[in-house]
């Protein structure tokens, strides 16, 4: 069969759904792949629209500002297909038992429920589970709580070949996956040609990941319904709407989850994250504690300094803070209320909460976890796009 015969059959298969294929998954890191059951794969035909950006008109402008989609890595259909599909692969791990979903379930705003979530061995990793949600518009474009990682693309390969996380390697998961029937037809339909490679799977994984945004929740309804975000939203509740009063007034959320609010030239209501990493006063500096940024950059202006969390989808998003210490939204909202600790690198806007705390009453504190559930996006945690594309063998 003539090579140009065999590429025009791959990309007949794809028009096929749901396709039935055999797949193969690795076995121990750096062993031979062992053969698994006979898999299906449900796919639209065409696919799902990714490349459209699933956002307010009005918050557009605000959005593009700080997208972190690199020019040599377009998002786009069938490039954020093949994402999603690299996404729920359990084959992708050393043992065929892990995906990257198994740690980022969209049941939970693609976080993990677990404090630390458990790798391929049944290990616990040394951190919490960050939601994937929004990552598109995280204009420093670093991940991970302590930004190790330089860009998206860097990042969705690291837990693939971490040997507590995924424990495969990414010279033998090319090779498996072009052994694979399921995938060259989903390389040459994202990428031009069937060939698998390194650059390619990370950039598919990086597309899929971009793609998963939210802003479709009860906050992004109220907020096309007034002049400012401030103004008391028509759909909310009394209590929902003293809430937002909190994050925006006495509370002072506002000042760090909602980075320039209040700029005149550069206004933003839609992305609640911190717009670099910062210390939030949960620990006094020590030996024994986690160095965040500073474990990596050898930087003492850097310890204890984390990363931020988006507060999109925060109710489905716990536990919280690094290492999950906090299960409920109650308690990460009683410890601005009394628990910041002083450290030679915290936050500036937090130093009057180390000193007096916040002393929030009860009413208004409560009514603030209410708001904070109004940034849940109900549609996104069951959007079949972003599911799991896998079906059950008959």
């Amino acid at each position: 069969m003539s090579v140009q015969v065999l590429i025009m059959n791959l990309l007949a298969a794809v028009l096929l759904a749901p396709w039935m294929c055999t797949a193969a998954a690795a076995g121990d890191a750096g062993g031979s792949p062992a053969p698994a059951p006979q898999r299906k794969l449900d796919l639209p035909v065409p696919p799902y629209r990714y490349s459209d950006l699933d956002a307010p008109d009005a918050i557009a402008d605000q959005l593009r500002r700080l997208d972190n989609t690199p020019a040599d890595n377009p998002l786009t259909d069938h490039g954020a297909t093949l994402g999603r599909v690299l996404f729920y692969d359990k084959t992708l791990s050393a043992n065929g038992t892990t995906s990257c979903a198994t740690c980022h379930e969209q049941q939970h705003a693609f976080s993990d429920p677990r404090t630390k979530s458990v790798g391929f061995r049944g290990e616990t990793v040394s951190r919490n589970s960050m939601s994937l949600v929004n990552l598109r518009f995280y204009a420093r474009d670093r991940f991970f709580w302590d930004e190790r990682a330089s860009s998206l693309e860097t990042q969705v390969l690291m837990p693939i070949e971490n040997p507590l996380e995924m424990g495969h390697t990414l010279e033998a998961l090319v090779q498996q996956l072009s052994r694979d029937p399921i995938y060259p037809p989903l390389f040459a339909n994202a990428f031009g040609d069937p060939a698998v490679t390194q650059d390619r799977i990370a950039k598919a994984l990086a597309q899929f990941v971009r793609s998963i945004v939210s802003f479709r929740s009860r906050y992004d309804i109220g907020l096309q319904h007034v002049k400012s975000p401030k103004d008391d939203f028509p759909n909310f509740s009394d209590q929902e709407n003293l809430g937002k009063r909190q994050f925006f007034g006495r509370a002072r959320c506002a000042e760090c989850h909602l980075p320039d609010h209040d700029d005149v030239g550069q206004k933003q209501w839609a992305v609640f994250q911190l717009s670099e990493p910062g210390n939030n006063g949960i620990d006094i500096d020590g030996p024994d504690v986690d160095a965040g940024v500073g474990s990596q950059s050898g930087r003492m202006q850097d310890r204890g300094k984390f990363k931020p969390s988006s507060l999109r989808n925060i109710a489905q998003t716990g536990p919280y803070m690094h290492d999950g210490r906090f299960i409920t939204l109650d308690q990460v909202i009683e410890h601005y209320n009394w628990s910041v600790r002083p450290h030679e690198n915290l936050d500036p806007r937090l130093a009057d909460f180390a000193a007096n705390g916040l002393a929030l009453p009860e009413v208004p504190k409560v009514a603030l976890a209410a708001f904070l559930a109004t940034l849940t996006d109900d549609a996104l945690l069951t959007d079949p796009k972003f599911s799991d594309p896998f079906v059950a063998q008959p």
